[in-house]
């Protein structure tokens, strides 16, 4: 996996070619996969590039929520490799779901129900009310949960989505939506997913620099920053 899109800043060389924007975007080469899209499509091409990435790779694409900062990427892609398909939350808008089904292979629409989507690969579902997000669970010798902002709330996610598997997860990775959160549920968040067994974490995008401190104050060598470049 090689995050694409961050608004956090990892290696100084790749962040003096590339440019942090708020959002997320990864790529999951073992499944050709790409985890949301950024919010500016031309500098997630550009990233691409720079990374030696080729966009023709890409068969699937999985949306995690309809949020800007996850979506704006989308038609800069599938322009380019129109041969794709979407895994796509149904709370995005109707009239757009109609339009992306004539401008790419397939689109696959994921509803509150959890689904294998590829071999070793899931949905959570839509997880939530105020923002409907589903979350990406990799069944692998190593278990993962991959969040586009976690709105859910991490420690949540994390337990649908070991009850989907029947496994412990061993890295939750992505946005834990604690931006905005006080130190006592940033605290709440940490004991919970410690307690699920989770061995490793990479808090990214929308987690807040507080809360990644928390985290690597908890986690120590395994918790793994974020960035544009960031290879797992």
């Amino acid at each position: 996996m090689k995050i694409l899109f961050d608004n956090n800043n990892f290696d100084e060389h790749i962040c003096s070619i590339c440019k942090p924007l708020w959002g997320f975007s990864a790529y999951l080469q073992e499944y050709k996969l790409l985890f949301d899209t950024g919010s500016n499509g031309r500098f997630l091409l550009k990233h691409m590039e720079v990374l030696s990435m080729d966009v023709k790779e890409i068969e699937y694409i999985f949306v995690s929520h309809s949020h800007w900062d996850h979506i704006g990427g989308l038609d800069s892609i599938i322009e380019l490799n129109p041969d794709v398909t979407l895994f796509v939350p149904e709370s995005l808008p109707k009239h757009l779901i109609n339009d992306l089904k004539t401008l790419v292979k397939e689109v696959i629409i994921c509803t509150r129900k959890p689904q294998q989507l590829l071999k070793g690969v899931y949905t959570t579902g839509l997880l939530g009310d105020a923002t409907a997000e589903q979350s990406l669970v990799i069944d692998a010798k190593e278990t993962k949960v991959i969040t586009g902002c976690g709105h859910f709330g991490i420690q949540n996610i994390t337990q649908v989505a070991s009850k989907i598997i029947g496994k412990k997860i061993d890295f939750a990775i992505g946005g834990f939506h604690l931006l905005r959160s006080s130190e006592a549920e940033i605290q709440e968040s940490i004991n919970v997913v410690k307690a699920l067994g989770v061995k490793k974490v990479l808090p990214t995008h929308c987690t807040g620099d507080k809360a990644i401190q928390m985290y690597k104050d908890v986690f120590g060598e395994n918790c793994f920053a974020g960035g544009i470049g960031v290879k797992i």
